[in-house]
């Protein structure tokens, strides 16, 4: 088995350790004896979804964020027809917010995005900022995740998009109905910095699996030990005052 990734935007949309994903995403594939190979996509170049398996893209300010609309629009078609056929998509705060409807500044220009997803986002100059905490939907894989936000947005997801998590400690989509992030098929949409993956090995874990059942239609990755995840992990849970 492998799996072939592609990290999109690397040059502008790379924020608080956001490319800790993607080692993440490498090593505990190849710890398994799992193929893997990676590429890059910058600003500008082509991009055939069909080729992968597995997309990654960070986050970024409002202002990496305009850079992006131009070229995203011109693969608006491919962005939709990859995410409706069941492409696993991890996409990190300005990359999450590009996948909606439209962004609304707090100084009130919209900006029309991808419309890929059923949701938009609201900005303010009040910021949510700091380590938080949220658990998965059932069909995320169920386990608590921990991380760190930074963002003015605040995300309303629509009627047919599920939310990725339940906030337990901070603010997520900050939408007043204590969600965090987007699930739709097989996109995934965060907040969370930090970076996310080496904190959270079972969500990374349910990531993969997805791509390699995508890819294989059955899949079933070997437990690895995770110690030092998991000594990571019981710390930030004192600090924030819960329990696995």
């Amino acid at each position: 088995m492998d799996l072939k990734i592609c990290h999109l935007y690397p040059d502008v949309l790379n924020l608080y350790g956001d490319r800790g994903n993607i080692l993440c995403l490498q090593k505990r594939l190849s710890w398994r004896g799992i193929g893997v190979s990676l590429e890059e996509k910058k600003l500008g170049e082509p991009v055939d979804f069909s080729a992968y398996d597995l997309f990654f893209i960070g986050g970024g300010q409002d202002f990496e964020q305009t850079l992006l609309l131009e070229d995203c629009r011109k693969k608006k078609e491919d962005w939709k027809a990859a995410i409706e056929d069941g492409l696993p998509f991890l996409c990190i705060c300005g990359g999450y917010q590009l996948l909606g409807h439209s962004y609304e500044t707090a100084d009130g220009q919209v900006c029309d995005y991808l419309g890929a997803i059923d949701f938009y986002t609201l900005g303010s100059h009040e910021r949510m900022i700091g380590n938080y905490a949220f658990r998965l939907l059932p069909d995320s894989g169920g386990s608590l995740v921990i991380g760190f936000e930074n963002h003015g947005g605040r995300t309303f997801p629509g009627s047919g998009v599920s939310p990725l998590g339940r906030i337990l400690k901070g603010h997520g989509n900050g939408d007043g109905r204590g969600t965090e992030g987007v699930r739709y098929k097989n996109v995934f949409g965060t907040y969370s910095h930090g970076p996310l993956l080496p904190k959270n090995p079972a969500f990374c874990d349910h990531l993969l699996t997805c791509a390699l059942e995508r890819k294989y239609g059955r899949a079933s990755l070997a437990p690895l030990p995770d110690r030092a995840e998991k000594a990571a992990r019981a710390s930030m849970l004192q600090r924030l005052g819960l329990r696995e």
